[in-house]
């Protein structure tokens, strides 16, 4: 392809593409060290939190956390079948040493969680609102998509090191984009006629959008979250190579040594993690919108 391209473009020598390739790896270095430190600093109060999170789940007792969760569970999915499975996958996380690791990995899955929440559905009202602002984002979110996860991880590393931080924001970049789709495209589905009605009872756009958009919206939301949370799990293993503690680095050192059984066992631990993950927000999302169907009716 680059002989094609210089055929076609003689007055592109490959000392000119070398030089920009240069100048573009020379400009960001340049950049990473004059605000790098400030752009860190930025994170600094998510970095707490994360840390805190963390300590709090290893150090706390863990049946203690154990009843936490399958509380959460239930509320969640309602159903006691999808609480004693996550029961029994607890256990034997417990069991097989992956306790740690585990609390590890649900902490940064949680706050990437929130965090995408946080900046996804706003990103997703407005897009909701504005043609322009769709018409700016969408190929944006197609780039995020498409990329190769692993490409995430050169710039971040570039600019802030290797730490928590770095494997939050890769992994946060990753799985962003299917919460801020799945809110516009809620929002835009909603009812014509309902909004209609809004208008003739005299109710202003903020009204509209928390008293009617947002709660007609919330099924396909969750939808957006649930698909967020997979593929924050997914990124889990990579987001490993740069020092994000968890699931992903036994997985990590597995394949560097070898090392059958622990990649099975870590591996299934987080498959367990996204199967539990999945069928609560699904059965969470699917009770809201019968709820919403039965008010309706």
């Amino acid at each position: 392809m680059e002989k094609l391209f210089l055929t076609e473009f003689p007055e592109l020598s490959r000392e000119t593409l070398r030089f920009i390739k240069k100048g573009f790896d020379t400009s960001y270095r340049a950049f990473s060290r004059e605000y790098g430190d400030n752009i860190e600093a930025v994170f600094d109060p998510v970095l707490y939190f994360l840390v805190w999170f963390e300590k709090l789940l290893q150090n706390s007792p863990w049946p203690l956390v154990l009843i936490c969760f399958l509380a959460i569970i239930y509320f969640g999915s309602r159903k006691i079948s999808v609480t004693i499975g996550s029961l029994f996958a607890f256990l034997l996380i417990g069991i097989f040493g992956m306790w740690e690791d585990t609390m590890s990995t649900v902490s940064i899955i949680g706050v990437c969680t929130l965090l995408s929440i946080g900046i996804g559905i706003p990103v997703g009202v407005m897009m909701a609102k504005s043609e322009r602002a769709q018409r700016i984002c969408t190929p944006i979110l197609d780039v995020m998509q498409t990329m190769p996860s692993f490409v995430y991880l050169i710039p971040v590393v570039m600019l802030l090191g290797i730490g928590k931080i770095p494997g939050l924001l890769a992994v946060v970049i990753y799985a962003i984009p299917p919460i801020i789709r799945l809110t516009n495209l809620g929002i835009r589905e909603v009812d014509s006629e309902v909004l209609e009605a809004a208008d003739a009872f005299g109710a202003n756009p903020r009204q509209k959008l928390f008293q009617i958009q947002l709660p007609l919206a919330l099924p396909t939301i969750f939808a957006g979250i649930n698909q967020t949370i997979m593929m924050a799990l997914a990124m889990v293993v990579i987001a490993s190579m740069i020092g994000v503690k968890g699931l992903g680095q036994p997985v990590l050192k597995a394949i560097t040594n070898q090392y059958f059984a622990m990649g099975l066992f870590n591996g299934l631990a987080i498959v367990a993690l996204a199967i539990i993950f999945d069928r609560v927000s699904q059965s969470f999302g699917h009770r809201i919108q019968q709820h919403r169907s039965g008010a309706r009716e």
